[in-house]
Formats: structure tokens, C-alpha cells, sequence
């Protein structure tokens, strides 16, 4: 088959209208307000060579900043902000998605529009502002009626520069909660899902490009003096913006929203968690791709109603506990320290996702390597990789603690592609997911930890203040609990994988309750 015979560009397709129209406002209203700052501390600074000077230093510093580090930072500083409005003033706001993604793209955009407002407006013939006083005009009126005129060609030019920095940059929203085009992209690459991340990529460039093209219109209108053309511009860019807003009307918003972190086996669950709601009468929606920090951040705030977490990562970044306990005590402290926010650990789907170390099944035997005591002695001539947060995480502290572990080289990178990379011999050890079914496809190993540096990582279901007493809600996931074996998961995770359409996440999750539903 074809790739453009693929099924799942029908798939594709059918999420566009949602994730181009949030994509489109989310650009459009992030590249007004970095135009309407940027343009009047333009003016304001044109004349004045120190405040002008820094102002365009903090710009470009921005600029320096990765686009995906700059998003992520608004989310706490607005969750911060929120505690804050509503312990003073009784009122709060969502820090989650649209707000965070919408000021950080802003403040992308204001370099562009400020160098080129100030180059516009300082190129202008100083004969002519002399003209305008001449003939009795004010400063303002000279601003407004000569100077604004003749500059605007240059700052659209710059506008035009901001628009495609913030399309592009648009798709990095996607782990803070703000649906774009870059769903597209995160859960291609997360599920191997090719089609997916060449029809983000392609859907954000033309996307950028008709922007672009329309804006040109516009610019070319003002240097002209057209004003059809720059009418046609300004109609094509507000049509653009009707047309993301026409499939919303009709919608009714979810009733619950289930959220999935940044991996294949997070996609499958929430797909699953999606369906027994729906088959229970419910109405209910995923929001993928969120950030570890993130996602529990959402559902205390109650952005999010319910997601599945790990016993370990709770202990570890949400407690700050770095003892390890048996399993059933584990969790059970964590339901007794999480009920003091309000939030319900429904239960246990039945199955442990643990960090471990994982080294190729053959080499580990040459090397006589079985625990992680046997590959500290070996770590100084091997290298490893680990997904991006895992080097970070209290985990590898805790297993450089009770080991000593110290490698030749450490790497990052994508999840999925650090078992090909192993097993290729790219790198020596990763530190994979004990459910992960690329373990038996690659034929690698996990290595025991025998001073238990690494806590219990039960997969668990969390549900949000708001839903605490919700029966309804409660009723239709509990048939999930307990249900859900290793094995199972493993499988579910190997399928999921695959390059087909039946590895979807809703064809795997299907699949998955086919084989739950039964036990």
C-alpha cells in the first residue's frame, strides 16, 4: 500500500478543523498583542539610543531562548499568578493552554516588529518631518499623518517575519495544554505514526505560508497605495479567521477532558479511559501530549478531569520523597498525601511502568552483566541515553547514589528511537519502561536493581477535585481497575509501535478493551 492510499490521512483530516482553527487563533491573537506592544514601544524608544538599546537586547534574548523551554515557563508563572489573584481577590484564571501559549508566542514576535518599526520610522527623510512643522503640524499629527505612512511597508515587512516565527513556534504548545498543529507532530512521533507528523508539518507550513502571502498583499498595497490590495489582504486574513471559528459553533464542549503525557502508552489509555466514558453515555475528549509537570498541574487546577499516572513519579516529583517503600504501602501513603488537594486515586489498572536500565539481551551475557551492581562496573566504557527528563528525575540520582554509576557518555533523545539505538549499538544501556513491548521486539533485557533505587511505578488513575463524587464518572472507569496485566500492556505497547493504521491509539485501545473487557 501506497503512503497516500494510508487510511490514517482520513484520520488526519478529520482532526483539521479542530487543530488548524486552535492553531489559527492561538498565532493570531499572540502576533496582535506582540504587534500592539511592539509597535508603540517603538515609537516611544526610536529617538532614545539607551532605552531603544535595551529594549532590542531583551528581544533578541528572548529570541535565544528555545521556543518549547519559553512555553513551558509561563505555565508555572501563571499557576503562580492564579493562587495569587484568587487568595487576594477572590478570582482566578486557567493557566492551562490557550493564556500560557498565547503570551510566550507574543513575546516571540515582538523583535521582528520592533527592529523593523524603529528602522522604518528612523529611514524616513528627516526633509520631510521637517516639512510636516513647517506647515504647523504637531509632533503627534506629523507621526500619524507623515511618518506612520511612509514606514508602514517596513514594519509590515516585519510583521510578516513575527507571523511565520509564531506559526512555526505554535506547534511547541501542544505539552502545555493548547491544541495546534503540533498535536499532529507530538503524537506522530510518540506513536511512529509518519502520516501524522508529515501532515503537521506540511498543514503548519502552508498554514505559515498563506499568512505570509496574505500579509504580503497587504504590504504590497501600502507601498502601491493600493487600497484593494491591502483590502484584499485584511478580508483574506479576517476569512481565514471565520472559517477556524465556523466548525466551533455547532460544537458542544466535552463534558470531561481525559489527559495523556508525551508516549505511545499514555495515547493508548487515554483512548481507552475516552471510549468507556462514551459507552457509558458520557461525553469525553483526550488532550494529548502534556508535559509531565504539566498534566498533574492541570488536573489539580482542574483543567483536566482524569488522567493515569505512576505511583513512582508521583513520590518522586510531586512529594519529593526519595525513600522507597513496599508497593501497597507506596500507594497507599500517596492516596492519603493526594486526598489533601482534593484529588481521588481511583485505583490501580493492574500493571507497574518502571524506569530500567536496558542493555541488548546478547551483550549483557558476553559481559556477564545482570543487575545494575554487575554494569557499574562496566558504566566508565559504555554510553547511555535516556528519554529528556530522565537525567533530571530524582531516579537517576537515586540509582547514581546506591551504584555509583558513572558512563562514558550520556545522550538524550526520543523515546521510541532510544531502543532502536541500542539495539543498532549507537548507545551501550538506555533507561527504558518496563511495559514498553520494543523490549521483546529488539530482543534486549532489563537489568534487576537489587538495592531497589527505583521506586514501584504502578500505573494509576487520578481523577480531579471537581470529580470527586462523580458516580457516573467513577462507575464507568472502574471496570478498567486491576484489569490491565503487564503483559497486556506490553503487547498494547508493541502495537502501538507499528506503522499501520491498526497501531493507532484508538485501534490499539479497541483492541485493548477487547482483551480487558472479558477478565
Amino acid at each position: 500500500m501506497s503512503l497516500f492510499a494510508d487510511p490514517r490521512w482520513g484520520e488526519a483530516l478529520a482532526h483539521l478543523p479542530d487543530y488548524l482553527g486552535n492553531h489559527v487563533r492561538v498565532s493570531l491573537a499572540a502576533l496582535a498583542l506582540g504587534l500592539a506592544v511592539s509597535l508603540p514601544l517603538a515609537i516611544l524608544t526610536r529617538n532614545r539610543p539607551a532605552p531603544r538599546g535595551i529594549l532590542l537586547a531583551l528581544a533578541s534574548i528572548v529570541q535565544t531562548v528555545p521556543g518549547l523551554a519559553l512555553l513551558a515557563l509561563f505555565y508555572p508563572l501563571l499557576l503562580l499568578a492564579a493562587s495569587v489573584t484568587l487568595a487576594w481577590f477572590g478570582v482566578s484564571f486557567s493557566a492551562f493552554g490557550f493564556l500560557p501559549a498565547m503570551l510566550a508566542l507574543a513575546l516571540y514576535s515582538m523583535l521582528p516588529v520592533l527592529r523593523n518599526g524603529i528602522t522604518g520610522l528612523n529611514g524616513i527623510d528627516p526633509a520631510l518631518i521637517e516639512a510636516a512643522k513647517g506647515v504647523g503640524m504637531t509632533a503627534r499629527q506629523s507621526l500619524v499623518i507623515v511618518e506612520l505612512p511612509l514606514a508602514l511597508p517596513v514594519i509590515m515587512a516585519g510583521i510578516r517575519t513575527a507571523a511565520v516565527w509564531v506559526i512555526g513556534t505554535a506547534t511547541l504548545s501542544t505539552p502545555i495544554g493548547q491544541t495546534s498543529l503540533g498535536n499532529y507532530i507530538f503524537a506522530g512521533l510518540q506513536t511512529q505514526n509518519w502520516v501524522f507528523v508529515l501532515f503537521g508539518c506540511v498543514a503548519s507550513a502552508l498554514l505559515a505560508l498563506a499568512v505570509d502571502q496574505l500579509l504580503g498583499l497587504i504590504e504590497s498595497g501600502l507601498r502601491s497605495r493600493s487600497r484593494m490590495r491591502s483590502g484584499l489582504g485584511a478580508v483574506g486574513i479576517a476569512a481565514l479567521l471565520a472559517a477556524t471559528l465556523v466548525p466551533t459553533m455547532g460544537r458542544s464542549s466535552s463534558g470531561y477532558v481525559i489527559g495523556a503525557k508525551t508516549f505511545a502508552e499514555q495515547y493508548v489509555l487515554s483512548a481507552l479511559m475516552r471510549d468507556r466514558l462514551q459507552a457509558a453515555g458520557l461525553s469525553a475528549a483526550a488532550r494529548s501530549g502534556l508535559g509531565s509537570s504539566v498534566i498533574f498541574g492541570a488536573l489539580k487546577a482542574g483543567d483536566i478531569d482524569l488522567y493515569v499516572d505512576y505511583s513512582g513519579t508521583l513520590w518522586a516529583n510531586q512529594l519529593h520523597r526519595s525513600d522507597i517503600k513496599p508497593r501497597a504501602e507506596l500507594v497507599a501513603e500517596l492516596k492519603t498525601a493526594l486526598a489533601k488537594d482534593n484529588i481521588t486515586l481511583l485505583g490501580e489498572l493492574g500493571f507497574e511502568n518502571a524506569y530500567a536500565l536496558v542493555m541488548p539481551k546478547r551483550r549483557a551475557e558476553a559481559l556477564g552483566i545482570r543487575t545494575i551492581a554487575d554494569l557499574a562496573a562496566h558504566a566508565a566504557t559504555l554510553s547511555i541515553a535516556g528519554d529528556y527528563e530522565f537525567f533530571s528525575r530524582p531516579e537517576w540520582a537515586a540509582l547514581q547514589k546506591a551504584y555509583g554509576l558513572q558512563f562514558r557518555a550520556q545522550r538524550q533523545m526520543q523515546p521510541d528511537f532510544m531502543y532502536a539505538a541500542v539495539a543498532s549499538g549507537e548507545v551501550d544501556v538506555i533507561a527504558g519502561y518496563t511495559s514498553d513491548g520494543l523490549i521483546a521486539k529488539y530482543e534486549l533485557t532489563t537489568l534487576d536493581d537489587p538495592k531497589h533505587a527505583i521506586p514501584p511505578y504502578d500505573a494509576i488513575l487520578l481523577l480531579a477535585p471537581k470529580r470527586a463524587g462523580d458516580e457516573r464518572l467513577q462507575a464507568a472507569l472502574k471496570p478498567l481497575l486491576g484489569k490491565i496485566d503487564i503483559a497486556t500492556m506490553r503487547e498494547a505497547n508493541l502495537r502501538a509501535s507499528g506503522n499501520d493504521a491498526n497501531s493507532s491509539p484508538d485501534a490499539v485501545a479497541k483492541w485493548l478493551w477487547e482483551k480487558v473487557g472479558k477478565r
